[in-house]
């Protein structure tokens, strides 16, 4: 479970960076000056979104997500606006990526939210402490070989705590795709 959420985070963050520059290219469809706001606007955004890939802080976390809400609403009155005034199969697809860049950024969260059931750890646990009363039990002479397995074990529980824990740990996702977007559009990215 731990490694299918944290591939799953993975394919997620790849999303957002494509759906990004999707809706990037597609904004030179709107006129001159809504395309200009919209660039921005994405381009802040994605800042936003790289800082929530990077950061471990709660306090800080909390910032990012209220700022991210607010440029999704500035994102949708962006290209709304130009939408509602020309009712066009342009404007509609330009309204469905950034559609499609609003979505991503929730799939994300709710992969991030997604973790392994506390059940599933009191099974993990229960399964480890019995082999190890098991691996006592059958050791008459204790030898240090006895303490391989139980060893083994909590090396392997601690790996699939750390790849389970998208924020904390040595094993997090790395914001490469967006990274590489803000460079392509010659943003120095968030500091």
């Amino acid at each position: 479970m731990a490694t299918e959420r944290y591939d799953q985070r993975k394919n997620f963050e790849e999303a957002e960076a494509n759906a990004i520059s999707t809706e990037l290219l597609r904004a030179d469809l709107l006129p001159p000056n809504d395309a200009a706001s919209v660039r921005k606007l994405l381009g802040d955004y994605l800042d936003q979104r790289i800082l929530f890939y990077i950061n471990t802080e709660d306090a800080e976390r909390e910032r990012i997500d209220q700022r991210t809400i607010q440029l999704q609403g500035e994102l949708w009155a962006a290209v709304r606006g130009p939408a509602a005034d020309r009712q066009t199969p342009v404007n509609a697809l330009v309204l469905a990526g950034m559609n499609d860049v609003l979505n991503s950024q929730g799939y994300t969260q709710a992969a991030y939210w997604n973790r392994i059931p506390a059940a599933a750890w009191c099974l993990l646990a229960a399964i480890a402490l019995c082999c190890a009363v098991l691996l006592g039990y059958r050791a008459r002479h204790p030898r240090r070989l006895v303490f391989v397995l139980p060893l083994v074990v909590s090396i392997s529980l601690l790996l699939i705590a750390d790849i389970d824990a998208p924020r904390h740990g040595l094993i997090q996702v790395s914001p490469q795709s967006l990274q590489s977007l803000a460079k392509s559009m010659a943003r120095p990215g968030p500091s």
